[in-house]
């Protein structure tokens, strides 16, 4: 997929200011929101509330990557938020949050959805990806870096042609 066709430029937020894991969970369904405005930014909330209940989506880092399936979506959607200030995450590394990517996606899982999570978790795991996120001093210099980013591992994995190892992603998607 595009990497436009996963983020847009309206969902992404530098410098936003989140009092906690639960109020950067808001912020990021009103993003989510915006690029399917036939579901409510409560219904994505509420499953990406849920989805946190299963299991912690802070990687390690500083980075998190919140996650959902949402009834009605009909291809995966994203947004990026960028902190002023980090929050907990409950991280495995015990590192707060500043970066944080949310991802909406069909409830019925096929190997394109598979894939963009493969390709957003891969993208937040490069050192110079963060870096340059992290760097970003405005919304539209934050979707610059996060584009360029996602269409250089996007071409990485096309080049090699190796497909997502779908039981190790449909285990995170699922958890």
């Amino acid at each position: 997929m595009p990497a436009a066709d996963i983020i847009k430029s309206e969902n992404v937020l530098c410098n936003a200011r989140a009092r906690s894991k639960k109020h950067c969970l808001e912020i990021l369904s009103e993003l989510l929101a915006q690029s399917s405005p036939d579901i409510a930014n409560e219904e994505i909330f509420a499953r990406l509330v849920e989805r946190e209940r299963l299991g912690c989506t802070g990687l390690s880092k500083g980075v998190a990557f919140p996650r959902c399936r949402v009834s009605g979506a009909t291809k995966s959607s994203g947004a990026l938020i960028k902190l002023s200030e980090p929050v907990d995450f409950d991280a495995i590394d015990g590192e707060l949050v500043d970066i944080v990517f949310g991802l909406m996606i069909p409830e019925e899982l096929d190997s394109g959805n598979l894939g963009d999570i493969k390709l957003i978790t891969s993208l937040l795991s490069d050192p110079a990806v963060r870096a340059s996120l992290r760097q970003a001093n405005s919304s539209r210099s934050l979707y610059d870096v996060l584009l360029a980013g996602i269409e250089r591992f996007a071409a990485v994995t096309d080049s090699s042609n190796a497909g997502p190892d779908e039981s190790d992603i449909e285990t995170r998607a699922d958890e």
